[in-house]
């Protein structure tokens, strides 16, 4: 046999959905400053802001760490907010940069008491607050307006993971006062994973300044980007952008403007809705137990006995299992992006009865009659 035969027969199926061709893939011209300021102008129209667009070339969790390091420093008093992983993430890189960090942490089966922290913002009147707006992970959503106005009395920058809620719910960064904002493309957005922007205020700029320890000549670096790129003539790109990654965010986002983000967020919002009645039509229970519950992803808690041992095997991409310490713990039914739809919800809870040797019917007509 041939290497190339050999090589052949070795290769694992290719997945079902539509492939781009090399034609598509290969042989683009490099980003233009056109389509760069474009990106930017969108991704602050879906943020609701006029601030700086900072692009990063990489997943979000690059983004939120290049944050976390440019506002903490030895002497930076920071309040940080933990409703899931997420949240704990970004309280370590601000310890690792020297930040006295105070976590408020809530189980994650529910989200923060808004009052309670905005008493802790008040007393402690840290210079940083840190919100994770909604976590995809948990299922939960935070009220970010009552938190970042008890931040911005006492003058804290305010900094907002809007990952997972962006084009799920509504993002009113320049309303509620957020200084710094992290948009990731991936979830609602239905664009690539690859690039991630964030939106920067003058408070926050300064804030960042002031750090003598801000990364800087670094793949970390806010100040790079607004130097060399956002305080110039914009006739010469920093680095080399990824053209792939760069286009397919600005065709998500311009998908997104054209059918309205308003409209989208309905969307997510209705295919919650019809997700939680078909759930609870199944006899299971929904993780989080509180009123924050987000659109972006619905999580259900394994229960107890046989049930459980057929559910943990699901991982459908629609239907996953929880993530780190969540996993053997609670399911995520995954309706966001294009599978904002009735039909994938439909689908979800065809895949939930199924695992559960039920039928689906009734839960199926649940799930339809709370679309809204």
């Amino acid at each position: 046999m041939s290497q190339d035969n050999a090589a052949a027969s070795t290769r694992t199926t290719l997945p079902a959905y539509p492939l781009l061709s090399a034609a598509q893939l290969l042989d683009q011209p490099p980003l233009t400053a056109v389509e760069l300021d474009r990106i930017a102008e969108l991704c602050a129209v879906v943020f609701e802001t006029t601030n700086d667009v900072v692009l990063f070339q990489a997943e979000a969790i690059l983004a939120l760490e290049a944050v976390a390091r440019s506002v903490a420093s030895a002497g930076t008093v920071a309040v940080n907010i933990v409703t899931g992983p997420y949240g704990g993430g970004f309280g370590e890189w601000m310890r690792e940069a020297g930040a006295d960090v105070t976590d408020i942490v809530s189980d994650f089966d529910d989200v923060a008491d808004p009052q309670a922290v905005a008493s802790t913002i008040r007393e402690i009147k840290p210079s940083v607050v840190a919100l994770v707006h909604a976590e995809a992970a948990t299922g939960g959503t935070n009220d970010v307006s009552t938190i970042f106005a008890a931040a911005k009395e006492v003058g804290a920058v305010t900094i907002l993971d809007s990952v997972a809620a962006i084009g799920a719910e509504p993002v009113h960064a320049a309303e509620w006062g957020a200084d710094i904002v992290v948009l990731g493309g991936q979830k609602a957005l239905a664009g690539p994973a690859g690039v991630s922007a964030v939106a920067v205020s003058d408070h926050a700029w300064a804030l960042i300044d002031a750090n003598e320890s801000a990364p800087r000549s670094s793949s970390l670096s806010l100040i790079d980007w607004r130097d060399h790129w956002l305080r110039t003539d914009r006739s010469i790109i920093p680095g080399l952008p990824s053209w792939l990654e760069g286009r397919a965010l600005l065709a998500a986002l311009e998908r997104v403007v054209a059918e309205g983000v308003g409209a989208v967020n309905r969307r997510h919002v209705a295919a919650a809705a019809a997700t939680r009645a078909g759930v609870r039509a199944l006899g299971l229970e929904l993780w989080q137990k509180g009123a924050g519950v987000a659109p972006i992803a619905t999580t259900i808690r394994v229960p107890q006995g046989d049930a459980a041992a057929a559910l943990l095997t699901l991982d459908t991409g629609l239907v996953t299992q929880g993530n780190g310490s969540l996993r053997g713990q609670l399911l995520r039914v995954n309706h966001y992006g294009r599978a904002a739809s009735l039909l994938s919800v439909i689908e979800a809870v065809q895949t939930l009865a199924d695992a559960l040797g039920v039928d689906a019917l009734a839960a199926v007509a649940a799930a339809r009659a709370a679309w809204l």
